[in-house]
């Protein structure tokens, strides 16, 4: 008896349900340019004459707002640069602060102290610090977990208190080292080139966000984001954790490095509190409430943070905290409260930081659509 076989007929290609597809919209096709939108305000920003009340103190290009700005880029940036150890690497170092500064006051040592100009003096002190990173993390980087977070904070403890008290006579101690201004460029001394530090810091901001997504984007940012996830398979794999995590921690000190040189810069001096493990508690909170592991959430979230930190002041001290009742008035007079609050609250509501507020913001746009709902 014949067999009849019947023809073959090729399976349809399977179909995405609408609400699984991302929709080319017009946030879609304008969402890559919002970078260089950003960088273009940022740019202008310093020649216009618009005061924001309530948000800033004076106009946008007056001298107290624009180094407000420029201490908020310059946090951004180092935001930006420890993710690369906590958020793309999964390393929670408590240390971080020290590499800070030892470009804050290497710089500040060098200029102040032995007469270098700026030119030389900052080179040197962001090869020092990255030169220190990488001697630190050599050692600290042979153990994981909390083991090396305590490794980290015992390292930056002993910054601290060298630091505290004075050593060798060249940090000033308690009371920090004023920068002489003799050793820098005529266009970044005095009130009025406060505009040049702004740029500064704007361009280091820049820079960092260049180098971090680079790395992540190349092979060894592969393999640092394999770490994150699995170091063991890593090892399987035939590459060396210790070394790439020691890549990584060091060029992270190296950028916090160039960031306290920018830092010394538009504070004019160095003071011991940037050595204290709360500016890495800090950062730590900056990376969180950002994102960690995304794109500009850092950055976002480095910004916000300090923007906060220092208006806070303002708010505490201000006549409507004053006459609210005293129950009120107290705890929000201290920024540090109100910063928890708003800490709290930012990680219960978006888990993922401001990264993951346009995403849940789009969700429930397409949530409340009739069409969503007559699909459900």
């Amino acid at each position: 008896m014949t067999e009849v076989k019947s023809p073959e007929v090729s399976a349809p290609p399977a179909v995405v349900p609408d609400e699984l597809t991302e929709q080319p919209g017009r946030w879609g096709r304008l969402r890559p340019f919002l970078p260089l939108v950003a960088l273009v305000v940022a740019l202008i920003l310093p020649y216009s004459t618009l005061h924001l009340p309530g948000i800033f103190e004076g106009a946008l290009n007056s001298p107290g707002t624009l180094q407000l700005l420029a201490v908020c880029l310059v946090f951004g940036g180092l935001a930006a640069g420890y993710d690369l150890l906590f958020g793309r690497t999964g390393m929670l170092s408590f240390g971080h602060a020290l590499y800070f500064a030892a470009g804050v006051y290497g710089t500040d040592i060098l200029i102040t102290r032995a007469g270098l100009p700026l030119w030389q003096a900052a080179p040197l002190a962001i090869v020092g610090g990255t030169i220190l990173a990488g001697l630190l993390g050599a050692v600290a980087l042979r153990t994981v977990g909390i083991a090396f977070a305590m490794v980290t904070l015992a390292f930056a403890q002993v910054g601290a208190i060298l630091v505290a008290r004075d050593f060798g006579g060249l940090t000033g101690g308690e009371e920090g080292l004023p920068l002489d201004v003799a050793g820098l460029p005529d266009g970044l001394v005095g009130v009025t080139n406060t505009v040049n530090l702004y740029w500064l810091a704007l361009a280091y901001l820049v820079v960092v966000v260049f180098v971090v997504h680079r790395v992540s984007g190349s092979p060894t940012g592969r393999v640092l984001a394999g770490l994150r996830d699995d170091e063991r398979r890593i090892g399987v794999l035939g590459l060396d954790p210790y070394r790439f995590k020691l890549v990584a921690f060091t060029l992270a000190g190296g950028l916090a490095a160039a960031g306290g040189a920018v830092y010394c810069l538009i504070v004019g001096g160095a003071s011991p509190h940037i050595t204290s493990s709360e500016l890495t508690l800090s950062l730590l909170v900056m990376v969180v409430l950002g994102g960690p592991g995304t794109r500009w959430g850092p950055v976002l979230g480095g910004i916000l943070y300090m923007y906060l930190d220092h208006r806070l002041v303002s708010f505490g001290t201000s006549d409507a905290v004053n006459a609210l009742p005293a129950f009120l008035s107290r705890p929000l007079s201290q920024p540090l409260f109100v910063l928890g609050t708003v800490f709290i609250l930012a990680v219960y509501f978006f888990p993922g930081g401001l990264a993951s507020l346009a995403p849940r913001l789009a969700l429930l746009r397409d949530s409340l659509r009739p069409g969503s709902r007559q699909r459900g």
